[in-house]
């Protein structure tokens, strides 16, 4: 194998840039595992700690606060210090997290190292979509930045499995030290086999922070971008955060409320690889819309249809396909507009906005569900932010898109 940086051309993909691309979705399987497992424990550690649906929404929150501030202090110098070191610090901060909630006895401890985890996460998740497009070439540069996004949800499913089975016989706590051994295996192969683009290692070093966003051209984009993102984070992660315990509060049982998370992830899966696709034929503005009014009225006919079981898996299985699938959009999207050298401060200031909105959301639907408003209301609430996006999305004025 060469080991040598490899720039993306018009060339054929080298063995090494596929590698490259896969240590890339492998990252960000980690983090829908390391994400989505605190959403499949939350009515087992509701019941370990005698907690209301508010200190669960904290909990969820804590974590997304990590993952602001990550976006905002790690990502950005990934530009200056290369995306390989980045990686590494980051997922040695994961790891140590989930180790710390797996070994935590009490409540205020795991809003602690969810805040650590959500910290490492934050610095992985623009520097993965960075360097993915570093290393894909002109042809399957829009698929491949799709096609890493769809390894988060495929991480959720798998946790969701994993949590089924094991919560019951060996409680959550274990489920969390098994994913912690996970993200120690990461970072292993991270520091191992990751090596920086040669398009990163020769383009100048640019002055870093938001004024560099902030130019002529780049800001009417710039704007744009953090408004859909901050919206789209808001319902993507109430969603996500939320479905499996609205199941279970619904009468399921824990297991089948665990698969109903898991039908949530399986059509995000589907919806992540397909849009970078579609929108590199189509008009990635025009699918992203298209894909944001398909969830919106998903949600519609989830709040007010009478739902039986076999329904509501296929309802959010087509939620995960559309919200979530449509929200992915964004990542080649930032791919395109922001260029080598300041890209990863670029998308790291995009997430680190939009994390504002995932904070707020899970959060606020908690408050609103401890108030008794009815799932039905809270569905219909949480759908509008999605169409906000999209519409935000269709007026870039870039050419590119």
């Amino acid at each position: 194998m060469n080991s040598s940086p490899i720039s993306a051309n018009n060339a054929p993909m080298s063995s090494f840039q596929i590698l490259m691309v896969a240590l890339c979705f492998f990252m960000n399987f980690n983090d829908g595992i390391d994400v989505l497992i605190v959403s499949f424990s939350s009515s087992e550690i509701i019941r370990a700690f005698d907690l209301s649906k508010s200190e669960m929404g904290y909990i969820f929150s804590a974590g997304l606060a990590g993952m602001t501030l990550g976006c905002f202090s790690l990502a950005p110098f990934a530009d200056q210090y290369g995306r390989r070191k980045i990686f590494i610090i980051s997922l040695v901060m994961v790891s140590i997290g989930m180790f710390g909630v797996a070994f935590s006895g009490a409540y205020l401890p795991i809003l602690g190292w969810r805040f650590l985890t959500g910290l490492g996460i934050g610095g992985i998740l623009p520097t993965i979509t960075t360097t993915a497009a570093e290393y894909s070439n002109d042809k399957y540069r829009d698929f491949n930045v799709g096609l890493i996004q769809a390894g988060w949800p495929i991480g959720a499913i798998l946790t969701g499995l994993l949590c089924a089975d094991i919560i019951p016989v060996k409680g959550w706590q274990y489920a969390f030290f098994l994913a912690g051994c996970f993200s120690s295996g990461m970072t292993v192969l991270v520091f191992f086999l990751m090596k920086d683009s040669a398009d990163f290692l020769t383009k100048k070093i640019e002055k870093q922070g938001v004024s560099v966003l902030m130019t002529q051209e780049l800001k009417p984009n710039t704007w744009r971008l953090w408004l859909a993102a901050f919206f789209g984070f808001m319902t993507l992660y109430t969603v996500m955060s939320w479905v499996p315990t609205i199941a279970k509060d619904s009468g399921m049982p824990f297991e089948l409320a665990t698969y109903v998370g898991i039908a949530l992830n399986l059509g995000a899966a589907i919806g992540s690889s397909s849009i970078g696709a579609l929108g590199a034929r189509f008009g990635l503005k025009k699918i992203q819309l298209l894909y944001m009014l398909s969830a919106f009225t998903l949600m519609q006919l989830y709040a007010f249809m009478d739902l039986y079981p076999a329904l509501i898996f296929i309802l959010v299985f087509g939620i995960g396909i559309f919200a979530q699938g449509g929200f992915n959009g964004i990542w080649p999207i930032l791919s395109r507009i922001y260029p080598t050298s300041i890209r990863a401060t670029g998308v790291g200031y995009t997430v680190g906005i939009g994390r504002l909105g995932a904070i707020l959301g899970p959060a606020v639907f908690g408050v609103l569900a401890d108030s008794h408003m009815s799932n039905s209301l809270l569905f219909i609430l949480f759908s509008l932010p999605l169409l906000v996006m999209g519409l935000i999305i269709r007026t870039l004025p870039s050419n590119k898109l």
